[in-house]
């Protein structure tokens, strides 16, 4: 992220929202140096275009001219800010791990799983096209997925585990992303390799005119 606008997104975290003058000012005490309200407008320009920041409402001003748009943070600029999630999500499966049997830890990941599939809203779709449209989803959230023909069928690949220092030293993770992967293609598919294993991906091996199209 480019220093100004980071700190553009600073002071919408901590203002909320703010004006065009507002950020200049809070700029240059930030800064220690001045900035023209042209270069400001240009970064809350770029930062609209990647949708971090959206205009809520019209400001008057205390002296004659025309309104200001007020800039708030949109929920994607959240991402741009440290977090802590790691160590939560570790703790919170290691008690779960201390709490529940392996059967009723399996259950809890498949409905984790299941509501994933759920809310991917799969339309009815031929093979290929069903295909894309899960690696468009398992993309959008993070795995880096692609699919090629192989040898009496297809090979669905995942380049990035989206929760790889979990998946390490938590199988049950690597479980639910295969229930994912099998109700968003509607067919079980066979796990080839593991990105867990030292494996460049996790492959899954889909056999010709078996992916389901409804």
């Amino acid at each position: 992220m480019q220093e100004t606008r980071q700190y553009i997104l600073d002071i919408l975290r901590v203002k909320k929202q703010a004006t065009v003058d507002e950020l200049v000012d809070d700029l240059e005490k930030r800064r220690g140096t001045s900035i023209t309200a042209v270069t400001v407008r240009h970064h809350l320009n770029e930062l609209l275009k990647e949708q971090l920041i959206t205009t809520a409402e019209l400001k008057h001003r205390d002296s004659p001219g025309r309104p200001q748009h007020v800039y708030v943070l949109t929920g994607a600029a959240l991402e741009h800010f440290p977090s802590n999630y790691q160590p939560l999500v570790t703790h919170l499966l290691e008690q779960l791990t201390n709490s529940l049997s392996n059967n009723q830890i399996n259950v809890l990941f498949e409905g984790v799983a299941d509501r994933m599939a759920i809310d991917a809203s799969i339309p009815y779709l031929s093979t290929i096209e069903r295909l894309n449209y899960v690696v468009t989803y398992l993309n959008d959230h993070g795995y880096n997925a692609n699919w090629e023909h192989g040898e009496d069928g297809f090979i669905l690949n995942t380049t990035n585990c989206p929760y790889h220092q979990l998946a390490e030293g938590n199988r049950t993770l690597c479980e639910m992303d295969m229930r994912l992967v099998s109700s968003l293609l509607g067919i079980a598919p066979r796990l080839v390799s593991r990105i867990s294993d030292g494996d460049a991906a996790c492959s899954y091996f889909i056999p010709d005119k078996t992916v389901a199209s409804t």
